[in-house]
């Protein structure tokens, strides 16, 4: 089965004359988003995100490479037909309404006006926007123009949802709603890529990730892998000095905090030895749990190395 995006080798190089300079703003990417899952791409400002996504809308021609949308080109415009889209910095007319706005951009994909009502309405509720469809855009909050943007993408029921940012402005209430909302979409098989800087909502909602560092794919992967840890991080109270010592020397790590002794091990072996000497001191174990990074860490580390 065709992948939901695919591209090889997508390069965008942009001239100055000026200068005779080159800018490679995407260069040499090659992705896979399989269908039904969900995908963030991550990056520094300026690392070619944004190119990257407008090259699937084929709104920026690439130089090199290409790329399809369920096993067609992009450039064509029967590709793009599946594909909702939110773009970071939305601009709708300020004097039409929330029910009016989703209606002409209903009418542009090429809705019936029946269809058009029902779907509204559907959508409306759906962003929790119900209650305010008659209202002016000029009167809604930043968090509020989020959510209906996300309406105005799932208006014509895509099978590829594409969003720049979904949660920005929205607070934490409607961040949840929003990822309750979106993992809906996938368990009905909808494949959703997001654009974001926002690291814990990714890590929280997207299955695998790809970082892109400098126009380059720098990481790509599972989340769960990513993230995973390789070792053991053990916590003690009231460890004597003798067994404290002999606990130094086999940890990876230690260090002594607000009454604790915190170590570090590599493998559940030599945790388990750990636990069974403390367990004979009488000691008291705080904590016991597996080592892990956050998505920042392993977004940091892959920026910087």
């Amino acid at each position: 089965m065709d992948a939901a995006i695919e591209t090889y080798s997508l390069t965008k190089v942009y001239r100055s004359l000026w200068r005779r300079r080159e800018i490679r703003a995407v260069d040499d990417v090659s992705l896979r988003v399989e269908r039904g899952t969900t995908f963030g791409l991550l990056g520094p400002n300026g690392a070619g995100k944004t190119t990257f996504v407008k090259m699937l809308l084929s709104s920026v021609r690439p130089t090199a490479g290409s790329a399809s949308i369920f096993g067609q080109d992009c450039r064509r415009a029967e590709a793009r037909r599946p594909i909702g889209y939110l773009p970071e910095n939305h601009r709708f007319p300020a004097y039409m309404t929330g029910s009016g706005m989703l209606d002409f951009y209903a009418a542009l994909s090429g809705m019936d006006a029946g269809s058009r009502r029902r779907r509204i309405g559907e959508l409306l509720a759906l962003v929790g926007l119900e209650k305010w469809a008659g209202l002016r855009l000029g009167k809604y909050s930043k968090g509020m123009l989020q959510r209906l943007g996300l309406a105005q993408a799932l208006m014509h029921s895509p099978a590829l949802l594409v969003l720049d940012e979904p949660s920005d402005g929205v607070d934490p209430v409607g961040r949840r709603q929003i990822r309750e909302m979106l993992h809906g979409l996938e368990e009905r098989g909808v494949t959703i890529f997001i654009n974001s800087h926002l690291l814990a909502e990714v890590e929280l909602f997207c299955r695998e990730v790809a970082i892109l560092h400098r126009g380059k794919v720098a990481l790509v992967g599972k989340v769960k892998e990513l993230t995973a840890g390789n070792g053991y991080s053990l916590s003690a109270a009231s460890v004597p000095e003798r067994l404290e010592e002999e606990l130094r020397a086999r940890a990876s790590a230690a260090a002594s905090r607000d009454g604790l002794l915190e170590l570090q091990f590599a493998s559940r072996q030599q945790v388990n030895e750990a636990v069974d000497l403390l367990r004979a001191a009488g000691c008291e174990i705080e904590s016991l749990l597996p080592t892990a990074s956050t998505l920042e860490e392993v977004f940091m580390r892959t920026v910087n190395a």
